[in-house]
């Protein structure tokens, strides 16, 4: 028996050693330092061809764009709804943290939505900062956590930490940070339009490099009962065909002069006229979302505020997705999950091995959570039942195997 795990550990070392996703390694999230609120140093989530990351400053405008415009206020004014110190005792913006490798993983109690979550476990310590740290309060209660060893980002929303150091929350998302994922169509995640919540912040790291290479998230009080991509999901019953969907995109006006405004504001602005604001969330009139840092100048983010939605455009949308054409395809494949052996002594290794087509990331629970490649090894303490999750933007299927401990 000890022969035999050697060998399968060996091949698993060297596996994993060269183990990545769409031919990039995960070592590139290793630029990222740790920390609460910690800097990126030039890492940009998921891919180059994602949505979130795409040059639109070219695009063409929307037809029905001075319309919505007209929907939401032309006199609407901007709101970076971030910044310095707190409010009411509670900081300002959506906080996020980065963790090591060594970040335990965490089970994750759903609630509301968990039909439409993603299991865990996840690495989310005890000490994850709430959105309105540190009087969070009744509000959305995100926490976004990093994990720079694996590359992945976990999201959940309404998140109470519980005494054990588990989490309980309405909705758990996991976005592969080295990806182009999609939520299932129709699907919420810890945002409102399905969308992950980090990659849309204003952070203070890339705002002082000079250069932001993605697009921002931002809010409505009404949109529509429609989404278009990169959301997937709306949270209305408005069908007019003025309203904005979510995932719908604003980009600043070319001829909008920024030259009047702080080198920081001019980066801020510089990426809306490049990569826009994308709609995520119901909420307050073109509320930009951004990460509390005590190193904003309140001040001069207040100078954004001469900023209406007159002095945006809707860069044209793609295809308006309604409860009439939601998008259909096929789910991931399972066709096998297996374990090896089946039936051990307490803590003896026991290797899983999947083949799944289609998915966009998979899932072993319990005690694995998200992974890579077609293997993992797990030491059952007890006899176990591992579950396979397997998601892509079309659905998620689930294959189970019982590891049996004599």
């Amino acid at each position: 028996m000890r022969r035999y795990v050697s060998f399968f550990a060996a091949l698993a070392c060297a596996v994993f050693a060269s183990a990545g996703v769409h031919g990039q390694s995960t070592g590139s999230c290793n630029v990222m330092s740790t920390g609460q609120g910690a800097s990126l140093n030039g890492f940009v989530p998921f891919s180059a061809s994602s949505l979130w990351n795409t040059d639109v400053s070219t695009a063409l405008v929307d037809p029905n764009s001075d319309n919505i415009i007209n929907f939401i206020g032309a006199a609407t004014k901007l709101h970076p709804d971030f910044g310095a110190g707190q409010y009411d005792g509670s900081t300002m913006g959506i906080p996020y943290q980065v963790e090591a490798a060594s970040q335990p993983l965490v089970t994750i109690h759903l609630g509301a939505y968990a039909d439409e979550s993603d299991p865990g476990p996840a690495a989310v310590p005890g000490n994850a900062l709430i959105e309105g740290y540190p009087k969070p309060g009744n509000g959305d209660r995100h926490v976004l956590v990093l994990d720079k060893g694996g590359c992945w980002l976990y999201e959940l929303y309404n998140a109470h930490v519980k005494s054990d150091g588990s989490w309980s929350a309405d909705s758990a998302a996991l976005w592969d940070l080295l990806g182009n994922e999609l939520r299932p169509y129709g699907w919420t995640s810890a945002d409102a339009a399905g969308l992950p919540v980090f990659p849309g912040l204003v952070r203070y790291d890339e705002v002082a490099s000079g250069v932001v290479r993605h697009a921002f998230r931002f809010t409505l009080p009404t949109t529509r009962e429609a989404f278009v991509l990169p959301a997937t999901h709306w949270a209305s019953s408005n069908s007019s065909l003025d309203a904005p969907p979510m995932g719908m995109r604003l980009r600043l006006k070319a001829s909008f002069n920024i030259s009047g405004f702080s080198k920081m504001n001019q980066t801020i602005l510089t990426a809306m006229k490049k990569y826009g604001i994308i709609l995520a969330d119901n909420g307050s009139g073109i509320y930009v979302s951004g990460a509390p840092d005590n190193r904003w100048n309140n001040d001069d983010l207040g100078a954004l505020k001469s900023l209406t939605a007159s002095d945006f455009e809707v860069v044209r949308m793609g295809t308006i997705y309604t409860p009439a054409n939601v998008p259909t395809g096929a789910a991931p494949v399972i066709s096998a999950f297996t374990a090896h052996p089946t039936t051990v002594p307490a803590g003896t290794p026991v290797m899983l091995s999947w083949t799944v087509t289609g998915s966009e990331y998979d899932i072993v629970t319990p005690g694995l959570g998200a992974v890579r490649g077609n293997f993992a090894w797990v030491t059952p303490a007890a006899t176990t039942k591992y579950e396979l999750v397997a998601t892509n933007q079309y659905g998620r299927v689930t294959k189970s195997v019982t590891v049996t401990v004599k």
